[in-house]
């Protein structure tokens, strides 16, 4: 099964993307924008910078590099979770990627393709 691309499938997905950043990070994202096409579900986001975050990055920037990126594959799991139980989705795979520099991200869901 595959979404519709309507305002409200993109409310209800970005009520989800932002209760699992503020789960993870504390904090909501900034910008969400989102696009569907068949099996593919697109967020480009522009997440806000948390304390914590800043701290490490003024201090160990490498450590924060790392946390980045463990942090990004809890966040891929969750939201697969989520998509899973709330639209009884298939998910292939997530691909994420982030840049903590600028705090923008590109966040792809690819869905298994119908039978």
């Amino acid at each position: 099964m595959y979404l519709t691309d309507s305002n409200e499938i993109k409310k209800k997905l970005t009520i989800i993307y932002n209760e699992v950043c503020k789960g993870l990070f504390g904090a909501g994202t900034t910008l969400l924008k989102i696009e569907i096409d068949d099996q593919f579900i697109t967020f480009r986001t522009k997440h806000r910078r948390t304390p914590q975050s800043l701290a490490l990055e003024c201090e160990v920037p490498a450590l924060k590099r790392e946390v980045d990126v463990q942090m990004s594959q809890i966040f891929k799991k969750r939201i697969k979770e989520y998509l899973e139980q709330e639209f009884d989705l298939e998910v292939e795979v997530i691909l994420r990627d982030y840049d903590y520099v600028t705090q923008w991200s590109i966040t792809e869901v690819i869905l298994a393709e119908n039978e």
